[in-house]
């Protein structure tokens, strides 16, 4: 009895072993486990190219969640890191350009502009009592305000000398790697060895306690708000670096992903736990979920679910480990000690590369015979682009190629790693719809090194390679639209421009057509310019906010037909009578308002018919057939008068 009673306590020790291993470990495991899922289910995934990819599309984010951990270790938040990163680099490509400072000072004032980002968020938080929570908000709007003041709105390119961070070393290893290594094992030195590192779990654990212990509990908060701002500044500058230019609005919403990285690497947002290593194994984990995805074709809105599903399970994961009394990672320490910690790794390390291995064979003999064709899109959440990838699919399928279609969420950064997913692939063509394009050049010259050849539709690509693009003129889009509004008006009238997005190469183009358009029409007075990123909501906004300020508006031009419905919405019964308001895109609704008469005009493109033409491209371009370098399809300004026979 006594043996047996010693076997089942054996037994339930191993269990409980086992169970506490994975529960203080959960990251780890769910790491192994997406890498193994992710080679069954795609034979692109598990390749040398591919995972270097997926290497340099998690550095940004793990170098932003390098420096939240210090912050959440603390009990703290910062939701600033995204606009922070995004105004440093703004600051040293105007710095090195626009003013003529050397680069070496211009990476320095660069870096200072983030630490002075920190030390404000940590001066309000520790001395002016702010909430975390709102302090950092403010600086998140502060910073981006800044950013697209110093841009004006523009993205600048980037300097050569400090562009050579987003290249690789020895023709293989990506510098953005390397970045991202030394910046962690930077962060596990400061939270392991240093006293600021201690004193972080001592915040984050009980801050009246380590106040009373002694420690300047407000100095600290200042050092460790700082460090954020300066790791966020590395973090602008590697992904300027990328993308060879500073976009005003790059790093948009990287301080969520920062904070997911952290909080599925395990910590806890109640503070007193977390390590620099369950830091980068969360921001792996994002970029394999997202690469994965891509690899697997899943819509970019699903890649939305996915990812807050993932955020709320390794939340509740860390609930259930506090609750089963799992060992707390705190002052730098890890449970067992950092021996077991190690084997713990290469244990892992052991079991993913066998596992995978034997995956890797059931793709061994796989051979591709259908054409394959990746379709990156700078957003879909706009009828003009659905339109566009509508046309795309159509074509596809009646010529049997199989599309992949991607939605960067206007985003260069996000699509930039699209682009490298596409190519790491071995895709017959691609064809890009570029957020911007001079961001988009260093994925598509990567693309051209890897001999695919790229269309670029609706947007062309700055130094790079594409074999075609197809194209309506935005800037004599603009023109037409100029001369739609002028002489609807007579000559002469007051006016306001609802711009897009700040930094889109569409609305840049679009409102230096219009403003060209107008030189002829000297009696036409431009009230105001505000921007309403594309969006119908914000159009009607500030239409309406417009028309407090300028009640005697007689004319809206409104670079794409979602601002100009939303002006619509704004002006009631104004609009087609006493207030004229032309789009343009010639989208759907923007059609159907034109009939109606509340929209004068639309400069209709014909989004359908570019993506059509992009595929039929694309196709003949992995065929090794010859396409014209520059394919358009014209624009049309569409009046009540000649809407019903449009068919776009």
């Amino acid at each position: 009895m006594a043996t047996d009673t010693l076997k089942g306590r054996a037994g339930a020790g191993s269990a409980a072993g086992v169970r506490r291993l994975l529960l203080d470990n959960g990251a780890l495991t769910a790491l192994i486990v997406l890498v193994i899922a992710m080679s069954a289910l795609s034979g692109d995934f598990l390749t040398t190219d591919n995972l270097l990819n997926i290497g340099v599309q998690a550095a940004v984010t793990a170098i932003l969640a390098f420096g939240v951990t210090f912050v959440i270790v603390s009990a703290g938040i910062d939701l600033s890191v995204g606009s922070v990163a995004a105004l440093s680099a703004t600051v040293l490509a105007w710095s090195a350009t626009s003013a003529g400072i050397p680069v070496v000072l211009a990476v320095l004032l660069s870096i200072a502009t983030g630490l002075a980002c920190g030390l404000v968020n940590g001066i309000l938080i520790s001395y002016g009592k702010l909430p975390p929570f709102i302090a950092t908000l403010a600086m998140l709007s502060v910073g981006r305000g800044l950013s697209l003041v110093i841009s004006q709105g523009s993205p600048i390119a980037f300097p050569d000398s400090i562009s050579h961070l987003g290249d690789t070393l020895g023709g293989w290893l990506p510098v953005p790697v390397l970045v991202m290594v030394v910046v962690g094992l930077i962060t596990a030195f400061v939270l392991g060895r240093t006293y600021i590192g201690r004193s972080m779990y001592a915040i984050g654990g009980n801050e009246e306690a380590a106040r009373l212990s002694g420690l300047r509990v407000k100095r600290q908060k200042l050092a460790i708000y700082a460090l954020s701002g300066l790791f966020a500044a590395a973090a602008g500058i590697v992904l300027a670096a990328r993308l060879s230019s500073a976009q005003p609005q790059a790093a948009n919403g990287y301080e969520l992903d920062a904070i997911a990285a952290v909080v599925i690497g395990g910590a806890s947002l109640a503070g007193g736990t977390g390590k620099a290593s369950g830091t980068l194994i969360g921001a792996l984990i994002l970029a394999v979920l997202r690469n994965g995805l891509n690899l697997l074709s899943v819509s970019a809105f699903w890649q939305q679910v996915v990812i807050g599903v993932v955020i709320a399970l390794a939340v509740l994961l860390d609930t259930v480990r506090r609750k089963a009394g799992a060992t707390p990672v705190a002052a730098g320490t890890s449970p067992g000690g950092k021996g077991r910690q190690t084997v713990t790794y290469l244990l892992a390390a052991v079991v993913a590369a066998a596992v995978v291995g034997g995956v890797s064979l059931l793709h061994g003999g796989s051979s591709a015979t259908t054409q394959k064709v990746g379709l990156s899109l700078s957003t879909l959440n706009n009828p003009f682009f659905v339109q566009i990838k509508s046309g795309a699919q159509a074509e596809a399928k009646r010529l049997g190629v199989e599309l992949t279609v991607t939605d960067a969420q206007n985003d260069a950064s996000q699509q930039a790693n699209q682009l490298q997913n596409f190519t790491s692939s071995g895709l017959g063509s691609i064809i890009v719809n570029p957020v911007d394009s001079d961001a988009a050049g260093p994925a598509v010259r990567a693309a051209n090194k890897a001999g695919i050849p790229v269309v670029g539709v609706d947007r062309a690509v700055n130094k790079a390679q594409t074999v075609a693009l197809v194209a309506s003129d935005n800037v004599e889009g603009g023109r037409l639209a100029a001369q739609a509004l002028a002489e609807k008006l007579g000559g002469k009238g007051r006016i306001v421009i609802l711009q897009g997005q700040a930094g889109t190469s569409a609305s840049r183009e679009r409102g230096a057509g219009f403003a060209e358009g107008l030189k002829a029409y000297p009696g036409i007075r431009v009230l105001a310019k505000q921007p309403a990123d594309f969006d119908r909501t914000k159009g009607l906004d500030v239409m309406t906010n417009l028309l407090q300020a300028h009640p005697d508006v007689q004319g809206v031009f409104a670079e794409n037909d979602e601002m100009a419905l939303g002006a619509v919405k704004a002006l009631g019964s104004k609009a087609g009578t006493s207030v004229q308001v032309v789009g343009f895109d010639g989208e759907p609704d923007g059609l159907a308002a034109v009939k109606a008469g509340t929209l004068y005009a639309s400069v209709a493109q014909q989004p359908s018919q570019l993506g059509r033409i992009a595929v039929d491209n694309a196709l003949r371009a992995a065929e090794g057939k010859k396409v014209d370098d520059t394919v358009k399809v014209p624009v049309k300004v569409v009046t009540k008068q000649n809407v019903a026979g449009f068919t776009g």
